[in-house]
């Protein structure tokens, strides 16, 4: 079974990094974020417009060249969905707009196999490179290291909530999405602001208090809350950039620091 560079993050105490793809769609992208030395893969289907087919090309990519994929759903998308997605090759699925247990409660249901869950069993799984395994050995191993569940919170409700959240059986890590939670709050985009750190710090809090690791996805290019976000409340998860903003970025950098005709 391929590695989840998660988990082995969180076993060695490290920062897990994650590169977004929502736009690219060519498994070239995946090359060049392993060898910037990312561990994992956000695949956003909540906001990018990629097909099941490409997203399964690129979590099976990622997990031959060792960067772990794990998929960004659309809320309330299903379990069928869900199944496709982790059925492709992905390791792991992140749920956004969480706001009861009872809502991550269902999201580890439709992710894990029994006793855990109930996934319907496959025959030939892309996280086994596609040899047969007996079934009871890959209902274990996947439920293990090949399902994680990542619970995001982006709302206040869902922050009030967020102790309640944390004690599901089969949540793996809790997710704050900083920009959807600065419109709930009321300071759109303002991911800086003392609401937002509130909430962060609220969040992380409880994951320590239970032992879940605590991550946030939504504060890019932002050093100074970053090192806070990392070092003082102790995130061991963090979205770091997405492709589209990449290029963005980097395209306006190309074009303005070119030289001025003389």
């Amino acid at each position: 079974m391929y590695v989840n560079n998660f988990l082995e993050c969180k076993r060695a105490g490290k920062l897990c990094t994650s590169f977004g793809i929502k736009i690219s769609s060519n498994a070239l992208v995946v090359q060049i974020a392993r060898n910037a030395d990312f561990d994992c893969l956000f695949i956003d289907l909540e906001h990018g417009w990629l097909s099941l087919s490409e997203t399964a090309n690129l979590c099976n990519v990622g997990n031959m060249t060792g960067i772990t994929p794990f998929v960004c759903l659309p809320p309330q998308c299903g379990s069928g969905f869900v199944q496709r997605v982790l059925d492709g090759g992905a390791m792991g699925v992140f749920f956004p707009h969480i706001e009861s247990p009872e809502e991550a409660e269902a999201a580890v249901t439709i992710s894990k196999y029994p006793p855990l869950g109930c996934r319907s069993i496959i025959g030939q799984a892309p996280l086994f490179g596609m040899c047969s395994v007996p079934p009871a050995e890959m209902m274990e191993l996947t439920n293990q290291t090949g399902s994680s569940v990542f619970i995001m919170i982006e709302s206040l409700r869902g922050v009030g909530r967020v102790e309640e959240i944390v004690l599901i059986d089969g949540v793996d890590a809790i997710v704050v999405g900083c920009q959807d939670l600065s419109v709930d709050l009321g300071v759109p985009g303002q991911v800086d602001s003392d609401q937002i750190r509130s909430a962060l710090d609220t969040v992380s809090m409880v994951c320590w208090k239970h032992n879940k690791i605590f991550g946030v996805a939504g504060i890019y290019d932002d050093p100074g809350l970053q090192d806070w976000v990392i070092n003082t409340l102790g995130a061991r998860f963090m979205l770091v950039q997405h492709d589209s903003s990449i290029l963005t970025s980097g395209a306006i950098k190309a074009v303005i620091t070119v030289p001025p005709i003389r």
